[in-house]
């Protein structure tokens, strides 16, 4: 009762109307996040090296199964968009998401081997309620003309990559040199942990992320609460079954992709104001380059980990490290780094007024992506006879692709927001997020394609077809910020007033 007085108590512009840079209800996000981010990625780095090394998969079926487990994921995390939108709210369906994905987690903690599907089952639904709500009500702490936003969500993704960075090396580490069920456990963990900080602090967000269904009666609200959870709960046998079969996988991506447009579409034509439309419509169109961006930017937990597995050797500068770790944590890592700096240096250049607009720093991202994939074909230049390459040449090339990723993750989440309206953020996070399951679904296939290349049975020859594949992925890259920058002006004219 006490609980729910003071959560009344605290009306949303007075969260709105705060001092200094940052709010202090984003503090409490970024942590919630981060613990929420150590799971998500201590998962991730482990995923194909697991299926290798202990499901005993090849490397090309490895890579179509981590497509496959990324794209529910983040598939996911557009349903549970909605469902927030329209049922829970961001409230109600974090705390459900969390729960979902600590179960998911002891799972396979208990029995790696035999549990582990079933354990990503959970982990898919628990992360699909979870991960857009965060994101949606780090957008609520601003007016909707408050131009701290963007240095709110740089914050926040500092956050994310935190507890990346953290997860990231210690879940590698732990499976390789301790054990898999510990590995997992740690997960577990730190997911109740976000929790826990969830709870002791949602009292501060006000009205920001209540169920949309106030009004009705609570026996009606709470009738489609369960429906929601119950059906959640449901869809599991489904998921499993499509992650084992990424044939599946296919035929429920093409299809939730198709839905997902109509969706849109549906919502942009009931706008009804055409100055409204055309800013949706630029948002989806960031959205889509977004897309394309990650289908090859998540080479990371697919192919890039099974090339560090075997072809990297495990000196870095003066120091021997495993490189798998340094494969998991050191884009996290730089970007903790070097975050605070390119956000200084837009500040430097918007004083000057040279400062990029949002669509250019996309296109910037790109070309620094594609440069840092030739820099990983480059390794094969930097390698011994037995086809042992450069970790120093591999982390300079991730420290490349860090520079792409800051031109464009965190300004990503912000131009979403300022170009949606404030009822339809839940729909265009999950449309983000979407972007992010198709990215990763042509991650795994790309990565897929690579492995396979590879015809021979030799350490040289893997190092050869990994590499000739990474030049390709340079090249498509490259070709996407071009085509990108080129079109930016019709872009611009579609956002209107939005910067």
């Amino acid at each position: 009762m006490e609980l729910d007085k003071m959560e009344k108590t605290i009306t949303l512009e007075e969260i709105q109307n705060f001092k200094g840079n940052y709010p202090k209800q984003l503090w409490y996000l970024f942590f919630v996040e981060m613990w929420e981010r150590f799971c998500f990625y201590g998962m991730r780095g482990v995923l194909t090296f697991f299926m290798v090394d202990q499901l005993l998969l090849k490397d090309e079926h490895a890579n179509l199964q981590y497509g496959a487990i990324q794209a529910f994921v983040y598939a996911f995390t557009f349903i549970g968009g909605i469902f927030a939108d329209k049922v829970l709210g961001f409230k109600k369906s974090l705390f459900f998401g969390g729960i979902v994905m600590i179960l998911g987690n002891l799972l396979i903690a208990f029995s790696p081997q035999t549990m582990f599907y079933y354990g990503i089952a959970f982990s898919i639904i628990g992360t699909g309620f979870f991960k857009p709500n965060v994101s949606s009500m780090v957008g609520e702490l601003y007016h909707e003309d408050d131009n701290r936003r963007d240095a709110g969500y740089g914050m926040f993704y500092a956050g994310i990559n935190v507890g990346g960075l953290l997860g990231g090396a210690l879940c590698i580490y732990l499976g390789k040199y301790y054990s898999w069920q510990l590995c997992f456990l740690s997960a577990a963990i730190v997911m109740f942990l976000g929790l826990v900080t969830f709870l002791f602090t949602k009292k501060y967000l006000g009205p920001i992320g209540d169920s949309p269904l106030l009004n009705l009666e609570p026996g009606k609200r709470r009738i489609r609460e369960i429906a929601v959870y119950a059906l959640s709960i449901l869809s599991l046998p489904f998921i499993f079954i499509m992650v084992k079969n990424t044939d599946y996988t296919d035929y429920f991506m093409y299809t939730i992709g198709i839905v997902a447009v109509l969706y849109f579409t549906y919502e942009l034509i009931k706008l009804g104001d055409v100055k409204l439309q055309k800013k949706l419509f630029a948002a989806f169109l960031f959205v889509f380059f977004y897309l394309l961006f990650n289908a090859i930017y998540e080479q990371s937990g697919g192919s890039l980990s099974l090339f560090a597995k075997d072809n990297l050797s495990n000196k870095l500068l003066f120091f021997t490290i495993d490189p798998n770790v340094v494969n998991n944590s050191s884009n996290t890592f730089f970007v903790v780094v070097l975050s605070p700096l390119i956000g200084l240096l837009w500040i430097w250049l918007g004083k000057k007024r040279i400062e990029p607009n949002t669509l250019i720093k996309f296109g910037i991202g790109f070309l620094f992506l594609g440069a840092s994939f030739y820099i990983f074909y480059l390794t094969k230049f930097f390698a011994n006879s037995e086809g042992i390459a450069s970790l120093n040449v591999f982390t300079f090339a991730y420290l490349i692709t860090t520079i792409g990723e800051l031109c464009l993750g965190p300004i990503g989440m912000s131009i979403i927001t300022k170009l949606s309206p404030k009822r339809l953020f839940g729909m265009m996070m999950g449309l983000w997020f979407l972007a992010s399951a198709f990215g990763q679904l042509f991650a795994g296939k790309l990565g897929a394609e690579i492995s396979r290349s590879n015809t021979g049975d030799t350490l040289l020859s893997k190092l050869q077809s990994y590499t000739e594949g990474y030049y390709q992925l340079a090249i498509y890259s490259v070709f996407a910020g071009v085509i990108l920058i080129a079109i930016s002006p019709i872009i611009r004219k579609l956002m209107q007033e939005v910067k």
